[in-house]
């Protein structure tokens, strides 16, 4: 995915949740482009903060695909299809499961604010 990809993904949720973003980036070549540093200053909505360079340890996602592939450990799956079957239903059971990713977030040592209204 380009820099125009990722905006053009920003964008479409945006209109969705029609709500400020704040994203937090890893530092991929496309997330810390100058093409993508003035898409994101064109879109006062969004905030972006960078990680670290190799900072997995501060990536909740890291933690979130440690926890599917820990359900999966024990599975024979003879398909890929049938394999990525299998992940899009741990991700799905993970939405009902807001404790769990709290759980992930806090693993980081980060801390979420609740927004302020304006």
């Amino acid at each position: 995915m380009g820099e125009r990809d990722f905006i053009a993904l920003l964008d479409g949720v945006h209109q969705l949740v029609r709500a400020p973003i704040v994203l937090v980036w890893d530092r991929l070549n496309t997330h810390v482009s100058r093409k993508m540093q003035g898409l994101v200053a064109e879109r006062e909505w969004l905030t972006v903060f960078l990680l670290p360079a190799y900072s997995p340890d501060l990536n909740p996602v890291e933690w979130v695909w440690a926890h599917v592939k820990r359900s999966l450990a024990n599975l024979a799956v003879m398909a890929l299809d049938r394999l990525e079957a299998l992940v899009r239903n741990r991700l799905k059971r993970l939405q009902y499961r807001p404790h769990t990713l709290d759980g992930f977030i806090a693993g980081t040592g980060l801390t979420l604010d609740e927004p302020t209204s304006p």
